[in-house]
């Protein structure tokens, strides 16, 4: 937990930082991609949560996978491992992320589907939850095969359930019931 809630302060810091330098929008795209390649990359989350790998080898390490970086990105990498708090750098780019979205007005909504949507389908739930919120909105798909169809819409702490599954779940417990 402690962890989570450092990494929202290096995330503000970072993206009051880049801000002031007017860099946000280059220090957005490299927290992007070091949350991906971290997520992607087993041996280099390992590495980085190791206790064993020296520092040095860590920063070395991602100066090299990450090198074409803006400069912030580069001194916060060189903050968390002076820190020692370089296991939390994946977190604290998807908090960055996070927060570089919200301060541009723009809400991710995930939509849950048993089969991937299609692009006039994104289109259509796109502009929906943009009606919904008065946001901009972002769209991710997750493919849950096991909601059988419809959708599960979440936006922020709002969820909309029209999932098959969910339906046969309440007439189940309505038999059940009677």
């Amino acid at each position: 937990m402690s962890g989570a809630r450092a990494a929202i302060r290096y995330a503000k810091a970072v993206l009051s930082l880049a801000s002031d330098q007017k860099t946000a929008d280059a220090v957005n795209n490299d927290m992007l991609q070091i949350a991906k390649t971290i997520a992607d990359s087993k041996d280099l989350n390992e590495m980085l949560q190791s206790p064993v790998v020296p520092s040095s080898v860590k920063k070395s390490v991602l100066l090299e996978v990450f090198k074409k970086s803006d400069k912030t990105t580069l001194s916060l990498i060189d903050t968390l491992i002076s820190n020692n708090r370089i296991s939390i750098l994946g977190d604290v780019a998807l908090k960055y992320n996070q927060l570089f979205d919200k301060s541009k007005g723009i809400e991710l909504a995930t939509v849950t589907t048993a089969v991937a949507l299609t692009a006039d389908l994104e289109k259509k739930v796109l502009a929906k939850a943009k009606e919904l919120t008065g946001k901009n909105i972002e769209v991710k798909n997750i493919i849950d095969e096991s909601i059988l169809g419809g959708f599960i819409l979440r936006i922020g702490d709002v969820q909309y359930n029209a999932s098959v599954a969910n339906q046969l779940n309440k007439l189940k417990r309505e038999f059940t019931l009677n």
